[in-house]
């Protein structure tokens, strides 16, 4: 039958939980990650008597935290969001002030530079503006070197705090398998299969910091636990097990490290995303190599343009100029599986065609394949022996040995030019400022035609420095060195020996013109006149770019690159904000409700308790009667 005394303690013990969940709730306020509890009652199993059925009190159902999954994801992603940004924004800073910095930085040094070959040309033969110009050239070359070190630096920096985030993903990722194997035996405990709320705080918790590393997608299974997928899909958590990735070298370069699954060696850096792994991994691959790739491409631009012109011009030893600059050629490496013997030796054929992505020069058992670093697969000329080089984006590329299916080779153009431009020439009086050649009318001429200044277009010729007379045999006839009938047009460019010149006007026959050695020539201008103005001129991109909008160009990239993740940051930040708000104003402790419902259980105690005191005298009085008999 039914039983007051019973009721009445059902009542109390059902006060006394939610009174517990109350001061739970509030002892945990200031709990990072807590959600507020919550203890839900039903009325226990009515008792039939007679035609009636009477109630038996209350029964505690369960106690459950007040959450809302989908805000909790919420605040999960835009933790990663904020965290990657986090990290683009802090590199892409060190290298925006790298490169824009005017103290450091590489256009005053670049601006200097050429000034002093302005001051050259304004007096070649003072040796004190040719001291000046090998001592901005030495400046501009460490200043190269100084911003490639920088940027390896920043690379370097880039491995360690990579390899950091594995460990810190692999930690997470055990921890939470570790939680999901309490969270089940809690659950399977538990006769409403329900798992301890403050587990799933904890859990929640991890999972936010791991959020906070890299992307990740997680999902909730039957049992309660949770499995975990990053990236592109590879599972990290599976239930009670966690599953790890590895900092691992890259196949081609051992200096850079990369993400993979542990088990397999499978590199996943391409497809990690979000969290601070995903922010370092994207500026190092879209802002970090295209700068490093940039600057080196400037510098040899620079250094094979500049040489180009300085042999094209005499010193004051009266011999050709040879190189000004040194500049290393690409850089080769293959997979440590490669065929045995087999090489690959590249070299920059025209700078002009050269682009800043790197190449992966394949063999697939049948013929060679070039692709290249944005995807695209590359036409190649030649055959690939050591006679007939490949041919492609301005490199020439030299296979030797016997390649097998699978072989590899990486190929980065201009990667090592910034780290080692150097100065080739110590003296001053091996500054080619002169032209090697110049043009002469003979005095007894009677036509008014007129000689230019020979230009050299090929300064390898082995006959540049022989000198030329052009005799005019008719109005409309010259010979050079006495041989030839070369039918002449006013203006016309005459090729000869890697020399261009044009006759204008109007020659009498009889007339005759020289082109000789420039011998002597110390107060001659005309080379270094050119080299000046190579900081304008068109040597990259096909002719379209010149050394110094190239420069320019990388400035803007990175400060845009910079300033774009600067403004997603904030307004990723932001994003943060208002889900932890939202999130917490559905799980957050609020204090004003807690202690309003601390009262209501209190009171509910109490009268429990009367409830009890009722019963006891209802009981005593009975007993009271039954012994008076």
């Amino acid at each position: 039958m039914a039983d007051l005394l019973s009721t009445g303690i059902s009542g109390l013990l059902t006060s006394r939980i939610a009174l517990d969940v109350t001061g739970h709730n509030i002892s945990n306020v200031n709990t990072d990650g807590f959600s507020r509890q919550r203890a839900t009652f039903d009325a226990r199993t009515p008792l039939q008597t007679g035609p009636f059925f009477v109630g038996q009190g209350v029964q505690t159902s369960s106690i459950e935290r007040i959450f809302s999954q989908f805000l909790i994801e919420g605040v999960r992603s835009a933790t990663s969001g904020e965290s990657r940004l986090g990290a683009f924004d802090e590199i892409a800073s060190r290298l925006d002030n790298l490169l824009a910095d005017r103290a450091i930085g590489l256009q005053p040094a670049l601006s200097g530079f050429f000034a002093s070959v302005q001051d050259l040309a304004n007096n070649p033969s003072d040796t004190a503006a040719r001291t000046a110009l090998l001592g901005q050239a030495n400046a501009l070359t460490d200043r190269f070197n100084g911003i490639a070190r920088e940027m390896e630096r920043i690379d370097a920096d880039l491995n360690r705090r990579i390899s950091d985030s594995v460990s810190q993903i692999n930690e997470l990722g055990r921890s939470i398998a570790s939680l999901n194997a309490e969270i089940q035996v809690s659950a399977a405990s538990s006769p409403s299969n329900r798992p301890a709320a403050d587990l799933l705080d904890k859990r929640d918790g991890l999972l936010k910091q791991l959020a906070g590393v890299v992307g990740l997608n997680a999902v909730v299974q039957d049992d309660s636990s949770i499995n975990v997928f990053v990236g592109s899909g590879q599972a990290l958590v599976l239930g009670n097990r966690s599953n790890q990735l590895a900092a691992v070298a890259n196949p081609f370069d051992p200096t850079r490290t990369e993400v993979a699954v542990a088990s397999t060696g499978v590199v996943v850096s391409a497809q990690i995303n979000g969290g601070e792994l995903g922010g370092l991994l994207d500026v190092r691959r879209d802002l970090l190599d295209p700068a490093r790739a940039q600057l080196g491409r400037t510098a040899a631009g620079l250094a094979l343009a500049f040489n180009d012109q300085h042999r094209a011009g005499m010193d004051l030893n009266g011999a050709l100029g040879g190189d000004f600059f040194t500049v290393p050629g690409p850089t080769v490496s293959g997979l440590a599986s490669n065929s045995a013997g087999l090489t690959l030796n590249a070299s920059i054929a025209d700078i002009n065609a050269v682009t800043p992505f790197s190449y992966v020069l394949g063999f697939d058992g049948a013929a060679y394949a070039l692709t290249r670093s944005d995807g695209a697969a590359i036409a190649m000329t030649g055959t690939g022996t050591a006679l007939d080089p490949f041919v492609a984006d301005g490199l020439n590329l030299v296979v030797a040995g016997a390649a097998a299916a699978g072989d590899r080779f990486q190929i980065r153009p201009v990667l090592a030019a910034s780290s080692g431009i150097d100065v080739a020439i110590t003296q001053t009086n091996r500054i080619a400022a002169a032209v090697p050649m110049r043009s002469l009318r003979d005095g007894a001429n009677v036509g008014s035609g007129i000689i230019s200044v020979p230009r050299v277009v090929d300064a390898a010729n082995p006959a540049l420095l022989t000198p030329l007379t052009i005799s005019f045999t008719a109005a409309n006839t010259y010979q050079i060195n006495g041989a030839g009938a070369f039918a002449y047009s006013p203006g016309s460019t005459i090729s000869v020996n890697g020399l261009e010149f044009e006759i204008s006007e109007v020659p009498a026959t009889g007339d005759v013109f020289t082109v000789v050695p420039n011998t002597g020539g110390v107060g001659d201008n005309g080379n270094a006149l050119r080299l000046g103005e190579i900081i304008n001129k068109g040597v990259l991109d096909g002719g379209a770019t010149s050394i110094g909008s190239g420069f320019g160009q990388l400035v803007a990239q990175v400060g845009s690159s910079t300033a774009q993740a600067r403004i997603g940051l904030d307004a990723q930040r932001a994003l943060r904000n208002q889900a932890e708000q939202a999130q917490q104003s559905v799980s957050g402790v609020n204090l004003d409700e807690e202690a309003a419902n601390l009262l209501r259980f209190e009171q509910s105690f109490q009268a429990s308790a009367r409830v009890i005191a009722v019963a006891d005298t209802l009981f005593q009085t009975l007993l009271g009667a039954v012994q008076g008999r």
